[in-house]
């Protein structure tokens, strides 16, 4: 993250018809308290296979309730389907029905942050010894305005993988540059017309802005030189001789998981999420994982740093219990049996060190993180952009030859601009 865009904060002066977009009507009427007893309650996330996640919950609660013995925690799980936002600002207006903890995902920081429904943490993270191991640039993913509204939990980072049994017998090397990747895409249509060279998708953001942002450019600024070099060096992928439109243009990230894991790609931009599905299918065994490389050789290409933070409630009638719960979920300890029972990507240095030195997997995704990740616009603007689908539009229209780059991104920009309330 060492080449991070400083995200732009809020302007004091947002108007009420932006908040109205992507926020509760009202703000929080309650400030919350400070009692030491009673019940903390505590909103994570549902995952397709959550008793992995929910038996290390439990004994971290057991743990903090030993600690406390006036203290019960009640953990909710709740879905990650669109309509948590509902849900959320249900809770931001109402202080009685709000938890003390909530587990939220970072592209949502922004709506939250304009709804005022989290408190700052930047005081007590930084008088957490343990938090002076989140950098900079990943606490980035939970400030907004220049106040801390989270800890990251957990980090998501895409990375190559690459089959090795296709590049043996074919006599190729995992690609260093961006450039040295397309060819190596083509070389193995060229010879293996059953496999595409790399699934990319014109569905697939997070898989396109790593092009655009090595190239120096950025979602703000999509019809720039740098972006436009950056949107053309993607597109040019979704093309017959490596991943074919008619096929591709349609495809999300989740789709060409699928298509790596089930052996039809020689090569995929997947996260460490992914490793469970791709070990679970055709390709389990004949494959590697390198950074996904920038156009420089020896330097990865910045990737998007997803993930989920971990927040305390404004409303919250329990602040330095809930304060302190986040920190001990939020810890090594348990960010490390997190890692073991759900693969989550620790956001604490010594809880990445640590599991790198037992699985070698890692290094790939770690060494992109440490070479620099990017992240989406803090601004509530980001909402419509996404719901949009402003970039994948764009992606799909050069794909398929309805628009130039030129035009594309001329369109996609002012999309951009538009929901930034720009003219």
């Amino acid at each position: 993250m060492k080449r991070v865009k400083i995200l732009k904060s809020y302007a004091a002066g947002l108007t009420l018809l932006a908040l109205a977009a992507c926020a509760p009507s009202t703000a929080p009427s309650s400030a919350g308290g400070d009692d030491r007893t009673g019940t903390v309650r505590v909103w994570l996330f549902d995952e397709p296979n959550r008793a992995p996640k929910e038996k290390v919950v439990a004994e971290a609660v057991r743990e903090f309730t030993a600690a406390h013995p006036d203290v019960k925690v009640e953990v909710s799980y709740i879905p990650t389907s669109p309509a948590r936002h509902e849900k959320f600002k249900g809770a931001f207006n109402d202080p009685a029905s709000a938890p003390d903890v909530a587990e939220y995902g970072n592209t949502d920081l922004a709506e939250y942050a304009a709804a005022g429904g989290f408190a700052d943490l930047g005081a007590d993270v930084g008088a957490w010894a343990e938090g002076k191991e989140i950098n900079a640039d990943l606490l980035k993913s939970a400030t907004a305005g220049g106040r801390l509204y989270g800890v990251p939990w957990y980090i998501g980072v895409r990375a190559l993988y690459y089959r090795t049994d296709v590049f043996d017998e074919l006599g190729l090397k995992a690609p260093a540059t961006l450039e040295e990747l397309a060819a190596t895409a083509r070389a193995v249509r060229a010879k293996k017309p059953d496999l595409y060279g790399i699934a990319v998708g014109g569905e697939y953001t997070f898989g396109a802005l790593p092009f655009v942002w090595d190239a120096g450019g950025d979602i703000e600024r999509l019809d720039s030189p740098e972006s436009r070099k950056g949107v053309k060096a993607y597109t040019d992928l979704l093309s017959d001789d490596v991943c074919p439109p008619q096929a591709c243009a349609a495809l999300t990230g989740g789709k060409t998981v699928e298509l790596f894991a089930s052996g039809k790609a020689a090569m995929g931009i997947l996260g460490n999420f992914s490793r469970s599905a791709v070990d679970a299918g055709p390709a389990a065994g004949k494959y590697a994982v390198v950074p996904l490389p920038g156009s420089t050789a020896g330097t990865p290409a910045p990737a998007f740093a997803g993930g989920n933070n971990l927040g305390v409630m404004r409303s919250s009638g329990h602040r330095t219990l809930a304060v302190q719960f986040v920190q001990l979920l939020a810890g090594k300890t348990y960010q490390v049996k997190m890692y073991e029972a759900m693969g989550n990507l620790p956001t604490l240095t010594s809880a990445r060190r640590e599991l790198a030195a037992r699985d070698p997997f890692l290094k790939p995704f770690l060494d992109t993180v440490a070479a620099g990740t990017r992240f989406v616009p803090v601004d509530p603007a980001w909402v419509k952009i996404d719901n949009q689908k402003v970039i994948p539009t764009m992606l799909q229209k050069v794909a398929t030859g309805q628009a130039t780059v030129e035009q594309a991104t001329t369109e996609a920009a002012a999309a951009v601009n538009a929901a930034f309330g720009r003219s």
